[in-house]
């Protein structure tokens, strides 16, 4: 296999983070979700809770201007601001690179999401999937995941859009853009069975 990254995009409730899981264990690759989240706080030395905020997500003007007040204010009043009072989506989206780009260089990781099939669009030994399901099917997926009571298709649609928003601010490109990707699949509800045909898509490239 030519392959030394593999970047997963997914759909919420596709099962996308544990395909991303599977596919890992079967090539005995280092898995970079949630541990992603863990790298960036301890490199910001900020709480992980304050990254999760930023994780995908795009900041509302209101959230920026008020961010950007209290910082003014605090050096008007002579007044050190925290990092998690300096921490935002820009700092967020240069740290998310700066890791992504580290563990293209080690290799034998998969990453998931965070707009890795952009900051590795130009690497040729990287491989770059985007799992989809119906949306009756990741309906049925997140019944287990999320509360009672939820409304499981406003859920997935706004997360969706989230992600979509996500990848336009930061990388100027369309989450579904068909070519970021090598491979678009429809995933199973057999998670084993996607992470196998990934492998197998990625070993005849």
């Amino acid at each position: 296999m030519g392959f030394r990254v593999l970047t997963i995009a997914r759909e919420y409730g596709s099962g996308g983070a544990r395909i991303a899981k599977a596919v890992a264990e079967h090539l005995d690759w280092k898995l970079l979700d949630a541990a992603l989240i863990d790298a960036i706080a301890r490199a910001a030395r900020v709480n992980p809770k304050v990254v999760s905020e930023f994780d995908e997500h795009v900041e509302s003007w209101l959230k920026r201007m008020n961010r950007q007040a209290m910082r003014g204010a605090a050096i008007a009043g002579g007044v050190v601001a925290g990092k998690e009072e300096c921490f935002d989506a820009q700092t967020m989206t240069e740290l998310t690179r700066q890791i992504v780009e580290q563990a293209y260089a080690d290799g034998n990781c998969v990453i998931v999401g965070r707009g890795a099939q952009c900051i590795l669009q130009r690497k040729p030994d990287t491989f770059h999937v985007f799992l989809y399901a119906p949306l009756k099917e990741r309906v049925e997926r997140l019944k287990s995941r999320l509360k009672p009571g939820t409304n499981l298709e406003h859920k997935a649609r706004e997360i969706d859009s989230e992600r979509a928003k996500y990848l336009q601010q930061r990388f100027g490109e369309d989450w579904k853009n068909p070519h970021l990707y090598d491979l678009m699949v429809s995933s199973h509800e057999d998670e084993d069975a996607t992470a196998r045909l990934i492998i197998c898509a990625m070993s005849q490239e």
